[in-house]
């Protein structure tokens, strides 16, 4: 009975031994995030740890590795590495099935555990563009839809015209059958004109298991319009004699081909000297009978459309005449400046020949007055002072 009693408190007091050398033993994981298809490593560490066995088990709570020994036949599943301090495995080709919550167990006196979530990633499909039928028509609405499917969480879609995005569009989000990705569809609808042929419309998935590389799929417009027309003459000043090139220039999807020249609402009246190529009307030796309104008019198969030329043939002497300098003009501008002149001498001359003819009268006035020779000298000077106070005053 003593032996029995000693045998019981020795296997407690192991026990406690135990149980006081398990306190600072903890299992330390940490979540995972893969993409679809990828590989994940699950590391489960022990800093302090007394020869104690390490489990790797998946969300199914099957045991995939126990310390070194692998428990579950399935080739993706593979050791990394196995030693006191650490049990880390490999899951390869990941799929959506795989994502769940896998649990490390540290066998200690009681089981320790600590969980790791693996997340996997749907990686989106390649977006397709539908609704665009070749060609539209200007003034249409056009509606376009990108979809994109397979992605966890559900992707987003954006959509670009000439570099430049387009932020009214339409968003739709659907779960797929096997609930766990998501089918995404965006809808944009615009107004197309004549500057859409030929831009390049782009739907742009963007999704964080793309690494920065987002999937793209574009559509080039086609957009079918009237022509546009406008004539540039080969001269701003047709003069007789010379010839003169009418371009028709004329814009327009299908490209108008060919144009039709007409003059004053008919036909070019002399085929011999105004002679059509391609898009140019080319007028030989131009005469004064030339003068009048030029039409060219393009049609495709959306519409037509024309524009005029009046043509107004120069005499080349009076053009020469007109370029050089008007004599006329500086002969009037020289005649005018010499009559002020002149006039301007004839006023002077007046004015001083007037004060010169006051001031000998008053000098010859106080002469005759004195009864001698000196008298008469200071009565003149007396006569000059008299003036200067006058013009003092008045002034």
């Amino acid at each position: 009975m003593i032996w029995k009693r000693s045998a019981v408190l020795r296997f407690y007091s192991v026990c406690g031994l135990l149980l006081q050398g398990s306190q600072g033993q903890f299992p330390l994981t940490q979540n995972v995030t893969v993409v679809e298809g990828g590989t994940a490593i699950l590391t489960c560490r022990v800093d302090q740890n007394d020869n104690t066995s390490l489990q790797w088990s998946n969300p199914a709570q099957q045991t995939l590795y126990f310390d070194d020994k692998k428990a579950l036949r399935d080739n993706r599943i593979e050791l990394v590495r196995a030693s006191w301090h650490e049990l880390s495995i490999s899951v390869s080709d990941v799929s959506l099935s795989d994502e769940g919550q896998y649990t490390c167990s540290l066998f200690t006196m009681p089981v320790k555990t600590s969980k790791a979530y693996l997340t996997v990633l749907g990686v989106p499909e390649k977006p397709q563009i539908s609704g665009f039928s070749s060609p539209v028509m200007e003034g249409d609405l056009m509606q376009l839809t990108c979809k994109t499917s397979g992605s966890k969480p559900a992707a987003d879609i954006r959509w670009f015209k000439n570099d430049k995005e387009i932020k009214d569009v339409k968003y739709l989000k659907e779960e797929d059958a096997n609930r766990k990705t998501f089918t995404v569809s965006s809808t944009l609808d615009f107004r197309v004109d004549r500057s859409d042929d030929g831009v390049t419309v782009i739907c742009r998935v963007d999704h964080e298991s793309l690494n920065a590389t987002p999937q793209v799929a574009m559509q080039v417009l086609e957009i079918h319009y009237t022509p546009s027309v406008k004539i540039i003459p080969s001269t701003p000043f047709p003069q007789e004699g010379q010839p003169l090139i009418l371009t028709c220039e004329s814009k327009g999807k299908p490209l108008p081909e060919p144009v039709l020249w007409t003059k004053d609402g008919g036909e070019l009246p002399d085929p011999d000297r105004m002679v059509v190529s391609g898009r140019e009307l080319n007028i030989l030796f131009l005469n004064k009978t030339d003068n009048g309104t030029y039409r060219c008019e393009a049609t495709n198969t959306i519409g037509q459309s024309s524009a005029e030329y009046v043509l107004i043939v120069h005499d080349p002497n009076a053009l020469a005449g007109q370029t050089g300098p008007d004599h006329a003009l500086i002969g009037g501008i020289v005649a005018v400046v010499v009559f002020v002149t002149l006039c301007s001498i004839f006023l002077l001359g007046r004015y001083l020949a007037r004060h010169k003819g006051t001031y000998l009268t008053n000098e010859a006035k106080g002469a005759e007055d004195a009864p001698d020779a000196d008298t008469a000298i200071i009565n003149a000077e007396g006569s000059q002072v008299n003036a200067e106070e006058k013009k003092e005053y008045f002034i």
